[in-house]
């Protein structure tokens, strides 16, 4: 058994920690919590978070368990600790006790049950100085594996890290699929889609999927997945490292270093940008290292600036201030449920906070949550009229807006009312 916790510093990583635990983020290919599922073999039963997200629920995670029993022998994951999937990794034995990844504590388990998984409690076990955990007679100190992988400990690191974590995702995830692989140098069989394939690397393509002829996948850089249900329409030119996940649909235009979650629709210039899952690009438009929430919606022609006119590192809103990201290249970061209007033009460096509406004029570097209007100052979405947008937008995906979510988006319309970390509208 598995939980997830956010620690404080995944805490402030907004806009998403306004509206969904860090465990149910995309970081390289997978969600955090398929990632640790994957890694340790078993499966999570919670996460512990901001009490604000006690009632999140979305199709697979499980619920909070903030203030719950653990019981004994559960994995505890910090959910910024990414190891990676590569088929090299040492295997995690019942003789593990702690799991490190960069030398830093990244999971522990709990060797007698927890009663109470307070904040104070959690933290403390996933402490790099806590004592080891021990059962009441030997201690386990030596229980310990080492992992490879990267720690996200600005939100940007999403960005930072996506290529090397692509890298050594996809083979990983494909080599426990049913694919078919392609290479330059041994193209399909008989029956197969021809794209055509360039580069060192494969592209694979999960049985299920579908790509339409004249499409071009170019692994130099790293290798493509494909996985089941998935579209990948002709005159799309794909990039490696990628990942295109389930039911989605990729279509007409240059797609690079991306993690493309399910049920995603994606047209348009794409550049190592993350979209969480269930979100919509469907038209043209530049947008390049950024990250999309669920369910967010780009109108046509919305355009993020990724590269400042002097070649300078990016500043970023956080909720300690502004600061320097230390990049280059970083583009817009859009919460869950974000809608931006036609021809919308982002800045370099640019948060929308969840639930945020806004077209017409460029929006300045920060955008609280469920913001409304043509331009700053912004008038208040209406919680009811958000509700309402939500479910149409869902449903048209085969997804219900359950009476108990509306009542918790409500609640978290209230909640980022009262945050005073946001500026104002």
């Amino acid at each position: 058994m598995i939980v997830l916790v956010d620690d404080h510093a995944a805490r402030r990583f907004e806009p998403f920690a306004t509206s969904r635990p860090f465990s149910e983020m995309r970081a390289g290919a997978l969600l955090t919590r398929e990632r640790w599922a994957r890694v340790l073999g078993a499966g999570a039963v919670g996460f512990v978070a901001a009490p604000h997200l006690d009632g999140f629920a979305e199709f697979e995670a499980p619920p909070c368990v903030n203030g719950g029993a653990l019981a004994s022998g559960t994995w505890i994951v910090n959910s910024r600790a990414l190891p990676f999937l590569s088929a090299d990794a040492p295997t995690v034995t019942g003789a593990a006790w702690t799991i490190t990844v960069e030398g830093r504590v990244a999971a522990r388990r709990l060797p007698v049950a927890m009663p109470a998984a307070t904040d104070e409690a959690i933290l403390a076990a996933l402490a790099d100085d806590a004592d080891p955990p021990h059962d009441g007679g030997a201690a386990t100190a030596g229980g310990t594996i080492a992992l490879g992988g990267v720690w996200i400990d600005e939100v940007w690191d999403l960005i930072r890290t996506l290529p090397s974590v692509l890298l050594a995702d996809i083979p990983a995830i494909a080599a426990r699929l049913s694919t078919t692989i392609i290479t330059a140098a041994a193209p399909p069989g008989p029956g197969v889609a021809s794209p055509y394939v360039t580069g060192a690397h494969s592209l694979y393509v999960e049985a299920g999927a579908f790509i339409e002829p004249m499409s071009v996948f170019d692994t130099s850089a790293g290798p493509v997945l494909v996985r089941r249900g998935s579209q990948v329409q002709a005159f799309t030119r794909v990039i490696g490292p990628c990942y295109i996940g389930c039911d989605s649909v990729v279509t007409t235009d240059r797609i690079a270093c991306s993690s493309i979650g399910d049920q995603c629709r994606v047209h348009g210039e794409l550049s190592t940008t993350i979209l969480v899952g269930h979100a919509n690009k469907g038209h043209d438009g530049f947008v390049g290292h950024s990250v999309l929430g669920c369910w967010v919606n780009l109108g046509a022609g919305t355009i993020t600036s990724n590269l400042k006119n002097t070649y300078g590192t990016v500043a970023l809103w956080t909720p300690d201030g502004v600061r320097d990201t230390g990049l280059q290249f970083l583009g817009t970061l859009f919460g869950d449920h974000v809608k931006t209007g036609i021809g919308l033009r982002l800045t370099t460096g640019c948060v929308l906070g969840a639930g945020a509406n806004v077209f017409d004029a460029m929006p300045p570097k920060v955008v609280p949550p469920f913001a409304w209007g043509g331009r700053a100052p912004y008038d208040a979405f209406d919680g009811g009229k958000f509700v309402q947008t939500a479910t149409r937008m869902m449903a048209r995906r085969a997804v219900t807006l359950s009476e108990s979510a509306g009542r918790w988006w409500r609640e978290i319309y209230r909640t980022s009312e009262a945050d005073a970390r946001w500026p104002r509208r």
